[in-house]
């Protein structure tokens, strides 16, 4: 039975993860080209955050999204989709004035050129959160409090939200901090893409691209990335085809959490299953800095993805390696789950899509390494009981 909604006394074991961000009406293109050359568009949503607590309830977990919409057609379109998937959309707030946010793009992979996104966010109703008209009783009700740098670009006082947030607190949840950099966003603002950095360093667990860190801070490398990151117990550095580089660690400091020390929980030091770990100290991969103890560092390769759209990806990462952080899993399981739950939003077209089954999820990241490696997934593969790499060797 669903225990109570985010908010009750109840709340803090109740809600596994509670997400807060704003959340999009998207268009999507009838087919490839020009944004000026597509006929016509299909309407869905879009939105980091509440993209991660989408496909955490689906994978079974209890989710909620905070955030603010317009009081208007699309503001209802986005509240009852995201609750379609069952999220706790109860602390939504309506704003009277503002609308809710649009934006229209093309079928390209987001890091090409031909690749466009016309926003119509500005002014938007969830560019007007601040500390004074968010429920913070319903933000910090979780184990986990997620976060993405998209929104410390919305506004000043966006930006004065997350500050706060990410402030140090008795009984903050787990802050997990997704950097999202949109170079877009930062333009003309009173503040820059430097910013994320200083909330980053705030947060408890950090997921951040090799490539959005050379562009937003012109850091370059995964250890370097850990170095100017030292706070953060766990930092997740995603590379692309590559797979991601995982840095865990206990880090001193009054960062107190609801989530039952998950984000530390030890890590499998076998060399099987696609990643090898080691133990670097401060001094040879730039973490914690004096008085810590030595980072484990993880690393997880990629999968091989018949790619429908590329978009969506990173947040699917994200929940998946949340989902198995709430689980206790070991940091290499995190990663492969995370890298899963990406492969089934790549081999659909929109943002969102139902996540495999968890016992299937299971036995894929168990896979031994030559395993994991030979492991290929294309559209469908989450619909079925058992992907064809788990029985055959090519």
């Amino acid at each position: 039975m669903p225990g109570p909604a985010a908010g009750t006394a109840d709340a803090a074991a109740s809600t596994d993860v509670v997400c807060l961000g704003e959340s999009m009406v998207t268009f999507l293109p009838s087919q490839p080209g020009r944004l000026a050359d597509v006929p016509s568009f299909g309407r869905g949503i879009g939105g980091a955050e509440s993209n991660v607590a989408c496909a955490l309830a689906a994978a079974g977990h209890r989710a909620a999204w905070v955030g603010r919409v317009g009081a208007d057609g699309f503001g209802d379109h986005l509240v009852e989709t995201i609750a379609s998937y069952g999220v706790d959309t109860s602390a939504v707030r309506r704003d009277p004035v503002r609308p809710t946010g649009i934006y229209f793009r093309t079928a390209t992979d987001r890091g090409t050129d031909a690749h466009e996104v016309a926003y119509y966010r500005a002014g938007s109703a969830a560019s007007a959160m601040s500390p004074d008209n968010v429920p913070y009783e319903d933000l910090l009700a979780g184990r986990i409090l997620h976060l993405s740098g998209i929104t410390a670009a919305l506004s000043a006082d966006c930006l004065a939200l997350l500050r706060d947030l990410t402030a140090a607190r008795p009984g903050r949840p787990l802050v997990s901090f997704d950097v999202n950099h949109r170079p877009h966003l930062w333009r003309g603002g009173d503040a820059d893409a430097s910013v994320l950095l200083e909330l980053a360093r705030r947060c408890d667990l950090v997921f951040v691209g090799e490539d959005e860190a050379e562009e937003a801070w012109g850091i370059v490398g995964a250890e370097a990335i850990r170095a100017a990151l030292p706070e953060p117990a766990v930092v997740v550095v995603k590379r692309g085809s590559a797979g991601a580089t995982v840095f865990s660690g206990p880090r001193p400091g009054p960062r107190s959490s609801n989530a039952g020390g998950a984000e530390n929980a030890p890590a499998s030091r076998s060399t099987e299953g696609g990643e090898a770990e080691s133990a670097a100290g401060a001094g040879s991969s730039g973490a914690g800095g004096a008085g810590c103890d030595p980072d484990t560092v993880t690393l997880v390769p990629a999968l091989r993805v018949d790619v429908v759209a590329a978009v969506g990806a990173g947040d699917a990462f994200a929940a998946g390696f949340l989902s198995a952080t709430l689980r206790g899993l070991p940091v290499r399981d995190r990663v492969r789950h995370g890298h899963l739950m990406a492969a089934a939003v790549l081999t659909v077209p929109g943002d969102l899509t139902d996540p495999p089954a968890r016992d299937h999820a299971d036995r894929l990241a168990a896979l031994d390494d030559d395993a994991w490696g030979r492991l290929r997934l294309g559209p469908g593969w989450t619909a079925a009981d058992r992907a064809p790499e788990e029985v055959r060797t090519p």
